[in-house]
């Protein structure tokens, strides 16, 4: 749902052209499949950034057109609520010292970004959840002036026949409430990941990624507080897959998905096409080769690993993969070694004679994923060890397993040793260790009480100095 739209309404018209032109253009989708006509460019490397504007109380400050203004960089967008941004990075090659040429574009971004938030009063934050986020502000009136933004939320509510959204998420003290609007979902940010790959590989790298959430969402869970209840490690995920539920009568637009893909990934696309209401009819005048139908309608459907289309800089139809399932932060190396971590999952599976699909049933792997959000670095997931099915501690599986495989796979790409490295110790030193944002977080107010406030400013002063989080003190 990146591209904006010039109205907010529409009528049985528009439903009616937008389902003819997505027909044509999923058609036309289809004889590019079977010809192969996709670009063999591959493998590219991208990612966005989510964070939020916060005060010096750790408040979120609602003021994005404004800094967004000051700002005035192509890479930093607004996004659902008023307080929050999101961080852009071109697409880059996947070999040679591709984590240290990510990592200096974000952090060039960041710091400018950061330059100007105090320039407008204000501070820059990463983070799944802000913990200080009450749902007072999770309302229409701090909504960005998108209206893309309003249109989505005319929809799923009128799809639920005005029935307020329902927030089920156990914790250690259950959170039920109900909302009346889309808003909730602004609570949840994340880094999401973009890897565009050869055509021939997109099967094995689409189900390599659903395989890969369980370890990437147990590594990086960075959200166990909303409204002052500590919830999941990785609350986010709950969250966002209860903020757009459309109600019982329709599928989900947010999940892990059906199954694995099979054959190709067009079954993702026409799953899409005959199974998901479309949710905003917001018809365009382009030609049916620019896909813009289908493109929109799949950015209405969030699964956790998305399949995407895209052009090259020369117009080349692509496909990619967005992994949805990291959140924000803590600090831009972590997020890059989540990268290098998860870029090297795909790639080590991807050696493999034997795709890992065919070993660990899609069931298990989902049942991983919900697991390990739940319970971080603490979980124990099911997986295949000497060709039989085992309960581990996912921190076990990671570091037995999982981290020699991602160095194996980055090694593939012909990405110098010391940028591997640099990057996949971070990672084992945070699983050695446990200590992720969410166990920080956690230890934090165990030590400190539960002051959401000074959580806050405690972790933005940490963030500000850049350290992965597997070294921040108490």
């Amino acid at each position: 749902m990146g591209d904006e739209i010039d109205r907010r309404y529409f009528d049985a018209e528009d439903f009616s052209e937008f389902r003819s032109r997505l027909d044509e253009e999923t058609e036309l989708l289809r004889s590019l499949f079977s010809h192969g006509e996709f670009s063999k460019r591959g493998d590219v490397a991208g990612f966005e950034l989510e964070a939020w504007l916060v005060d010096d109380s750790g408040n979120p400050v609602p003021k994005n057109e404004e800094y967004l203004k000051t700002l005035n960089n192509p890479l930093v967008v607004p996004e659902l609520a008023a307080f929050n941004v999101e961080l852009n990075g071109s697409p880059t090659a996947l070999t040679g010292r591709v984590f240290s040429r990510l990592h200096d574009e974000l952090a060039a971004t960041w710091k400018s970004c950061c330059e100007v938030a105090e320039e407008t009063g204000c501070r820059l934050v990463t983070i799944g959840i802000l913990p200080t986020i009450e749902e007072s502000m999770l309302s229409s009136e701090y909504m960005s002036s998108m209206v893309r933004y309003q249109s989505l939320n005319d929809r799923v509510m009128a799809l639920r026949d005005g029935k307020p959204l329902e927030l089920n998420i156990e914790g250690d003290a259950e959170l039920v409430t109900t909302h009346p609007d889309v808003m909730l979902e602004a609570a949840a940010t994340s880094f999401q990941i973009h890897l565009q790959g050869k055509p021939e590989r997109a099967v094995r790298d689409f189900n390599a990624s659903i395989v890969a959430s369980a370890p990437l969402v147990a590594a990086s869970a960075n959200s166990p507080y909303l409204f002052g209840h500590s919830l999941w490690d990785e609350t986010r995920i709950p969250l966002f897959e209860q903020a757009v539920n459309v109600g019982d009568r329709y599928p989900s637009r947010v999940s892990f998905g059906a199954d694995y893909a099979k054959e190709s990934l067009l079954e993702i696309f026409e799953e899409n096409q005959s199974e998901h209401l479309i949710l905003i009819p917001a018809v365009k005048n382009d030609p049916p080769s620019k896909f813009s139908h289908v493109r929109f309608h799949n950015g209405t459907l969030w699964r956790w690993n998305r399949p995407l289309i895209g052009f090259d800089f020369d117009g080349q139809v692509h496909l990619r993969i967005e992994h949805r399932v990291i959140p924000a932060g803590p600090t831009i190396k972590d997020c890059i070694a989540n990268a290098a971590f998860y870029f090297g999952l795909v790639r080590g599976f991807g050696l493999d004679i034997e795709p890992i699909e065919a070993s660990l049933p899609f069931n298990i792997a989902k049942d991983n994923f919900y697991t390990a959000a739940r319970y971080g670095l603490n979980a124990r997931v099911c997986w295949v060890i000497n060709g039989k099915k085992k309960e581990i501690p996912i921190r076990k599986l990671i570091i037995d397993d999982l981290l020699p495989r991602a160095r194996r796979g980055l090694q593939s790409q012909n990405i110098p040793q010391s940028d591997i490295d640099d990057y996949l110790e971070v990672i084992a030193a945070r699983v050695d260790s446990g200590q992720n944002g969410a166990a920080w977080q956690r230890g934090w107010t165990e030590l400190h009480g539960a002051d959401l406030h000074a959580l806050v400013r405690a972790y933005c002063a940490l963030q500000d100095e850049g350290q992965p989080v597997h070294t921040w003190t108490l």
